[in-house]
């Protein structure tokens, strides 16, 4: 079943804020989604400041979940962690 993109976002911060700084590639692999969709996901979460993106050494690029994605991402699971519904 394909992931909307809300449910992408909050995967990738959910990720970020629970592994720490991770490259891209990392990413990639660890959420499985393919190297360009992850860019795009990635630009747009950055230009929202929800995703940090900082250099490590003279090329290295790595992203990290910011305060604001953090709140974000507070907000989306407090639903899941609430009394679940019961169906009668």
């Amino acid at each position: 079943m394909r992931r909307s993109p809300l449910e992408t976002y909050v995967e990738i911060i959910s990720l970020l804020a629970q592994a720490g700084p991770l490259m891209l590639t990392d990413i990639m692999y660890k959420t499985n989604i393919a190297c360009s969709l992850i860019k795009n996901d990635l630009d747009f979460l950055v230009k929202q400041n929800l995703v940090e993106e900082r250099i490590v050494g003279k090329t290295g690029i790595v992203f990290v979940a910011s305060q604001r994605g953090i709140n974000v991402l507070k907000y989306f699971q407090e639903p899941k962690q609430m009394s679940p519904i019961v169906e009668t």
